[in-house]
């Protein structure tokens, strides 16, 4: 089989990828290894809806939503401090639905999509799959973590692992339901966000949506904390209006910088693969549609995969560097920290606005007076996160520099490496 791009993953990142290029024109080929339905996550995820318009893709709509307009009530553990977080833009996304849409679109755009297909070797030239040999012009991995690895990029460190959970439950008791959220002070239709409940960089998600409710948790496990799905079971356990799982999946998220090398030759990672995974909360859907828009672009415009490279680190490398190293001064924090945090101002509405949304925080000058009298008044906290600020915003001005010409990456990737520690 021949084609033009072939694509190995049928998830979000890869099903973007196939239906924005195969609408460019491209000759495209997807081989997912599971079945079509089962490609990508399985559950319920929040996504910023401008990440859909930078990608080109429609906002969902109707069933694909899991409830629109919430709240999201930020709590320092089980609370009861807490900031909350108004007007977002990030939607609850079924993501089952999400991802037979984007393979449907491929499809009815000319895409060739190969389910049950597994990669069993590639020598840069040519796949060799269960389906037969695969030979095309650009090759790219979307993958997923532990996938293809068609770049044998490195492997990511358990440190920098999120084992995370996500399931959508039935409600066996309403009016139990309805008081447990009452006790915390957050209404149907709000998310409950408890926050450190085992490590700094770990939360408890808890949703109420009519007669369903949504749960995510996530934790570092190569931290000593147990996993998200661990936390998940717990907390259901211990919660007995909560009924029968009706859907949801768990799996490893990589929380770092995205990688320095995303295209070689004529192969690219993509998504995952390629850890463009914003990780103060380790979401990388809308990451992932947006690095397929840029993709698809250049595959189509002409240009070669470092042009790709090159258009993502320069737009949204330093953006996603940043929050990582925010995420790593995170990790270190305890519910106390995170109290104090909220008590003093250093994390509010407007800062918590933006890490959910992935965008950098914009504050008003009251809320930089705000800021500093924190910093005095929490010096211990002060300490760590002053260092942790100055490193991203050094991270987003080395980002705006990242080399057109492939030579000169080695020099970057090191000062890069530097720069994060």
């Amino acid at each position: 089989m021949r084609a033009d791009l072939a694509i190995v993953g049928a998830g979000t990142a890869g099903a973007s990828l196939a239906f924005l290029a195969a609408r460019r024109g491209l000759r495209v080929v997807c081989l997912e290894r599971r079945a079509a339905r089962e490609a990508g996550a399985r559950w319920v995820n929040g996504v910023p809806g401008w990440a859909f318009d930078a990608a080109g893709v429609a906002q969902p709509r109707g069933h694909e939503v899991f409830g629109a307009g919430h709240e999201m009530h930020l709590l320092a553990g089980l609370g009861p401090r807490r900031v909350t977080i108004r007007g977002h833009d990030v939607l609850e996304v079924d993501m089952r639905t999400l991802v037979e849409r984007l393979q449907v679109l491929a499809c009815e755009h000319g895409a060739t999509l190969l389910e049950n297909t597994r990669v069993t070797g590639f020598d840069g030239r040519t796949l060799d799959t269960s389906a037969g040999r695969v030979t095309a012009r650009w090759y790219v991995d979307a993958s997923g973590l532990a996938g293809a690895r068609l770049l044998d990029q490195a492997r990511v460190h358990a440190s920098d692992l999120c084992a995370a959970a996500q399931e959508v439950r039935a409600v066996s008791n309403l009016a139990d339901a309805r008081a447990f959220f009452d006790k915390h002070q957050v209404g149907a239709g709000h998310t409950a966000c408890f926050t450190g409940v085992a490590g700094g960089f770990s939360v408890i998600n808890v949703r109420l949506e009519g007669d369903r409710v949504g749960i995510l948790t996530g934790s570092i496990p190569g931290a000593g904390h147990p996993s998200g799905q661990q936390i998940l079971d717990r907390f259901v356990a211990d919660q007995k209006w909560i009924g029968a799982r009706l859907f949801g999946g768990a799996r490893a998220i990589p929380l770092r910088r995205p990688l320095d090398v995303l295209a070689r030759g004529n192969v690219a990672l993509l998504g995952d693969a390629a850890c463009q995974v914003f990780s103060a909360h380790g979401s990388g859907i809308g990451a992932g549609m947006i690095a397929a828009r840029l993709l698809a672009d250049a595959l189509a415009d002409g240009r070669d995969l470092h042009d790709y490279a090159v258009a993502w680190h320069r737009k949204y490398g330093g953006l996603f560097a940043t929050f990582d190293a925010f995420r790593r001064f995170s990790q270190a924090l305890t519910e106390r920290d995170l109290d104090r945090m909220m008590a003093v101002g250093l994390l509010d509405e407007r800062s918590a606005r933006a890490g959910l949304e992935q965008r950098l925080p914009r504050p008003s000058p009251g809320a930089v007076v705000g800021a500093l009298r924190g910093v005095a008044t929490e010096r211990r906290l002060a300490r760590r996160l002053v260092p942790a600020l100055a490193t991203g915003a050094a991270a987003a001005a080395h980002y705006a520099r990242y080399p057109e010409d492939p030579r000169a990456l080695a020099e970057w990737s090191a000062r890069a490496a530097r720069l994060m520690g």
